[in-house]
């Protein structure tokens, strides 16, 4: 099989996906994957592991308080019953809440360990408005997923507002609560989310009802495959997968598998129209378009795998999860997307079916002409272009990727948050979310002291929690109210003084963990990850590049407008966070989750782009080749990037801000990324640096390279049989 131009198309891996009669077989053998993949892919919500430790830093001091307090007690998080009235609690109100918290201490169901309930705790001795029950929840082997039932059996003992009255459950218990129902039903939301976006633009891109079935059956088939591999790999070789890694596990295979899809099938139907054996027209396709397609792939799986240096278990544990999700999206539309558009022929492309001989669209379509446009004047482009993104680069200064509270975490306003103010107006605004600390039961005494007498720490509220063991291994365990919420800045600084204060205790060997320590050393190694996993990403992505158009101008020019597409998508989802959203702030991995997509993901485009404008160089010379390499890829690239942009669009569906945010920016950076960075900066770039670009190795230009007239196809082989 020769390509059009006298060179012989090697056969092999290509050869193999494009046989007729072995086509048949890759579709068999995907059958079967799929019917034993569907049942196991189903299993993964239940091998999820969403407890505290699978989120946190693995050597931070707060994860070590968790570990050390399990030997203490079975691990608990404390759910708190809150009750309200302006203008004081009556009589009935105060029997009320004594009747409620004796019928809780009778509770056993799901955790709830009625018996050592503490309350009811009034705010004021006299003429009470507040008062709170504290209940603690036991982890069992449920774990986390024991939470939400607990609470609801809770909130039926108790009941909920009303005349005049507030009753809400709040503490870490009720928040954790919301927080398992937000996560409830993730990966059927957003798979549908996502396939309802892929369909829609799958029809505005290809004009055709039939076509748009078969990337979706690739798609959907390597979304099962990577859910069951991803199960036994979290139930069997100790994988971590969580609420957050699975949700976007569905978002990457749905975006990076059909972007795969159209980038191959357009470039199949180009050679549809130059050759009459469909075999040969695929095989053709997959020789010029496969490596580009393959070295995207490959830069994702790569910078995905990187996210394993991080720190924070939550990071780490995504990059394996995400990196088999795209690896085997790249397998499928390597080989079942082409043999299934073999199998149904020609006519899948109906109603728009590409003949042998009819005219290419791209030639003087719209991306042409632009090209052309700024070949007149590009160095007056790239400079106005570069200017424009960066003056969206300021708005970083309005990024407050600091982490948010709890009351800030949700779309909406759940009881948990509505609990939480309520509680703050009457009680010290850390209650039920004490500090934890941990010490060496010969300095107990002095570490308390130190405790006690740190500001921002309720002095008497220190004590050893019921149902504790007074003393494990020659250690005690108490807890502390903080003063401020715990959730906020206030209270991390005094975490902050509370380590340095039983710290400098001699021979005490003190810890302080709980909630609010959690959050900063999550925030302290989200830091850490983002200085080491961004360089490192970038490097991964310049060797790719380098090796694959064996150039150095070229692969750091593209790493340049990498940075500033980045930079401005941060900037403008900013303001756009600011302003029109009026979200209260960022996680601080933030700005490390949308810079591994953005440039993992939309350097697809760029690499695209450049391989193709590499092919035509080296028959046309640079500056031709970069306006024909424009031309060509133009509506594939801009289809591409609005179907990744709608898939991470429907990040939004979640009623949770970090996810709402991360799909915002990511979108709205692919969407910068196709329209202006890859079309207008990268073309113009390449059109300034001109043949410079390639140093050191510049593309030979081919002898008898003219391009070849649709109406002269290459003669297929003469043993080929048409079909």
């Amino acid at each position: 099989m020769t390509d059009g131009q006298g060179r012989h198309v090697r056969q092999g891996l290509i050869g193999f996906v494009c046989g007729r009669r072995s086509k048949w077989l890759i579709v068999g053998l995907w059958l079967v994957v799929l019917v034993v993949a569907a049942p196991l892919a189903s299993k993964l919500t239940d091998a999820q592991d969403n407890d505290a430790a699978s989120w946190l830093p693995g050597s931070a001091e707060s994860t070590q308080v968790l570990d050390a307090s399990n030997r203490f007690r079975p691990e608990q998080i404390p759910a708190v019953v809150v009750y309200a009235r302006d203008g004081g609690l009556t009589d009935r109100d105060r029997q009320r809440i004594t009747e409620d918290a004796r019928e809780i201490k009778a509770l056993t169901a799901h955790g709830v360990r009625g018996a050592e309930t503490r309350g009811p705790v009034y705010d004021t001795p006299t003429a009470p408005e507040a008062a709170q029950i504290f209940v603690p929840i036991t982890m069992d082997e449920k774990g986390w997923e024991e939470i939400a039932p607990a609470v609801d059996s809770l909130r039926d003992r108790v009941g909920r507002s009303g005349a005049g009255l507030s009753v809400h459950i709040t503490g870490p218990g009720g928040t954790s609560a919301d927080f398992s129902k937000a996560f409830e039903g993730i990966d059927s939301t957003l798979l549908f989310s996502a396939m309802a976006v892929v369909i829609v633009m799958l029809l505005l891109t290809y004009r055709s009802p039939t076509l748009i079935f078969v990337p979706l059956i690739g798609v959907v088939a390597a979304l099962f495959a990577a859910q069951a591999l991803i199960y036994l790999l979290a139930k069997h070789a100790g994988l971590t997968v969580n609420g957050q890694s699975a949700g976007i596990l569905t978002v990457l295979v749905f975006g990076a598998g059909t972007d795969y899809a159209l980038l191959l099938v357009a470039r199949y139907r180009e050679e549809l129209r130059r050759h009459e054996d469909r075999h040969e027209a695929m095989a053709l396709a997959l020789h010029r378009a496969g490596p580009a397609v393959l070295a995207s792939g490959a830069t994702v799986v790569l910078s995905m795998l990187v996210l394993l240096a991080a720190e924070m278990n939550s990071t780490r544990g995504l990059g394996p999860v995400a990196a088999i999700g795209v690896a085997i999206a790249l397998l499928a539309m390597l080989t079942l997307f082409p043999a299934l558009l073999l199998v149904f022929g020609r006519w899948i492309f109906w109603p728009a079916i590409p003949h042998l001989g009819s005219a290419d669209p791209t030639a003087s379509g719209v991306w042409a002409r632009m090209g052309g446009r700024i070949a007149r004047a590009p160095r007056v482009v790239w400079v106005a272009t570069a200017l424009a993104l960066a003056v969206l680069s300021l708005g970083l200064l309005q990024l407050r990727a600091g982490g948010i509270g709890n009351a800030d975490a949700f779309t909406g306003k759940p009881d948990s948050i509505t609990g939480q103010e309520v509680s703050a107006r009457y009680f010290p605004a850390g209650s039920g979310d004490p500090l934890v600390v941990i010490a060496d039961q010969a300095r107990a005494d002095q570490v308390r002291a130190a405790v006690a007498g740190t500001k921002g720490v309720v002095p008497d509220s220190i004590a050893v929690p019921e149902g504790t063991k007074p003393s494990y291994d020659g250690k005690v365990l108490f807890e502390a109210t903080m003063t401020d919420p715990a959730d906020g800045d206030a209270a991390k600084r005094t975490v902050e003084r509370v380590r340095d204060a039983v710290h400098a205790v001699p021979g005490a060997h003190a810890e302080v963990g709980g909630g609010t320590a959690s959050l900063l050393d999550m925030d302290e190694a989200t830091t850490h990850d983002n200085m080491l996993v961004i360089p490192a990403v970038l490097v991964v992505v310049l060797l790719i590049l380098g090796v694959l158009l064996r150039a150095l101008v070229a692969p750091l020019l593209l790493i340049g407008t990498v940075v500033l597409s980045f930079a401005a998508a941060l900037g403008a989802s900013a303001l756009f966070f600011r302003h029109v959203f009026d979200y209260a702030g960022e996680q601080t991995d933030f700005p490390l989750f949308v810079f591994v997509f953005l440039v993992a993901l939309g350097i697809d485009y760029n690499i695209f782009l450049t391989t193709r404008i590499r092919e035509e160089a080296a028959r046309e010379g640079t500056r031709t080749g970069v306006v024909t390499g424009l031309a060509a890829t133009g509506a594939v690239i801009t289809s591409a990037g609005l179907v990744l942009a709608g898939t991470f669009a429907a990040l939004g569906t979640l009623p949770m801000v970090a996810f709402a945010e991360i799909g915002f920016a990511v979108a709205l950076g692919v969407l910068l990324d196709t329209f202006v960075v890859r079309s207008v900066l990268v073309t113009s770039l390449f059109l300034d640096a001109g043949e410079k670009v390639w140093w050191p190795h510049r593309p030979a230009h081919e002898e008898g390279s003219a391009r070849r007239e649709p109406d002269s196809p290459a003669a297929p082989e003469p043993a080929a049989r048409q079909e």
